[in-house]
């Protein structure tokens, strides 16, 4: 396992994005999506949606990650 971010796409709202994150977080994501019974796009719109617009999409999801985490 590496801690050097790895680019992924993502669908937004029908729009192709990526986001670098570390495969921890990225694994952590696709865990909490299939956890809440999303697909991962949807969860992402969703971290999108909430953001503000200066903070990243990876930095939001990191973060998203580590709340999840903290309240379970």
């Amino acid at each position: 396992m590496s801690g050097r971010p790895v680019k992924r796409s993502l669908t937004l709202r029908g729009h192709r994005t990526s986001v670098s994150l570390e495969d921890a977080f990225w694994r952590a994501f696709r865990d909490i999506a299939a956890a809440e019974n999303k697909p991962i796009n949807q969860l992402a719109a969703e971290i999108d949606a909430d953001r503000d617009m200066d903070v990243g999409l990876a930095s939001a999801i990191r973060v998203h990650v580590l709340d999840h985490f903290r309240k379970n």
